[in-house]
C-alpha cells in the first residue's frame, strides 16, 4: 500500500523540492519560477538564476509550495501562495479578464503549478498536493484560492502542458468554475470563508 504525505517547502526540504521538480516535464529548468516573472524578466533568466530565485524564496519564506512524498520519497510539488506575489498573473490578460478579484488583494491565493515525477504519476499526487495546498492557504488566512487548470475532457494536451493541473482535480477538491481563460482553460475558485 502506497503512503502519500506532504510537507511545506522550507529550507530543510530544499533537496526534496529539487527531486520533485525533476523526473519529467520542465520543472528542472523552470524551477517553478515562471509564475513569479513577467515574460521579459523570465526570458532574461538562466536555469541557474531560476534555481537561486527559488532557493531565496524558500529560504526567506513563507513556503511557496508543498512537496508530496510517496513512501518517504519526494515525488511531487505544487506552487501556492498569495496571488500578488505571483507577478505574471496580473499581466496575463486572460486571467485579468476572467477573475472577479482585485490583483492587489493578498487574501486571494493562487495555485499555479504542479510537478509530479513521471514514475509517480497516476497515484493521486495532484489531489493530495491540492488538498494540502488548500489547507495551507486556509491556515495562513487566505479568503479564496484560484486555479487555472486544463479541462482534459475538452482539449488534448501532453503531460508537459498539465503543469496547471487538470480541471477534474480542482473540481474534486470543491473548486467551482468561475470564468474562462480560453477554450479548455477555465478559471476556478474555492471560497475558504464559507
Amino acid at each position: 500500500m502506497t503512503t502519500i504525505t506532504t510537507k511545506a517547502a522550507t529550507p530543510t526540504e530544499w533537496d526534496d523540492v529539487q527531486r520533485a521538480l525533476t523526473g519529467g516535464g520542465d520543472g528542472a529548468s523552470c524551477q517553478c519560477v515562471w509564475p513569479l516573472l513577467r515574460n521579459k524578466d523570465w526570458n532574461a533568466t538562466t536555469k541557474e538564476q531560476r534555481v537561486e530565485i527559488l532557493r531565496d524564496e524558500i529560504t526567506n519564506g513563507p513556503p511557496p509550495g508543498i512537496v508530496a512524498y510517496v513512501d518517504g520519497e519526494a515525488a511531487g510539488w505544487i506552487r501556492i501562495g498569495p496571488r500578488p506575489a505571483q507577478a505574471r498573473l496580473a499581466y496575463t490578460r486572460a486571467i485579468a479578464a476572467a477573475t472577479q478579484e482585485p490583483f492587489e488583494d493578498g487574501s486571494v491565493w493562487a495555485v499555479t503549478c504542479f510537478s509530479v515525477r513521471r514514475d509517480h504519476r497516476g497515484k493521486g499526487l495532484n489531489a493530495a498536493l491540492l488538498a494540502a495546498a488548500v489547507e495551507y492557504a486556509r491556515d495562513a488566512g487566505a479568503r479564496l484560492v484560484e486555479g487555472y487548470p486544463v479541462d482534459t475532457a475538452a482539449v488534448k494536451v501532453s503531460s508537459n502542458d498539465l503543469f496547471h493541473g487538470p480541471l477534474s482535480t480542482f473540481v474534486g477538491a470543491g473548486f467551482s468554475v468561475v470564468g474562462e481563460l480560453r477554450s479548455g482553460r477555465p478559471l476556478v475558485a474555492l471560497d475558504l470563508a464559507s
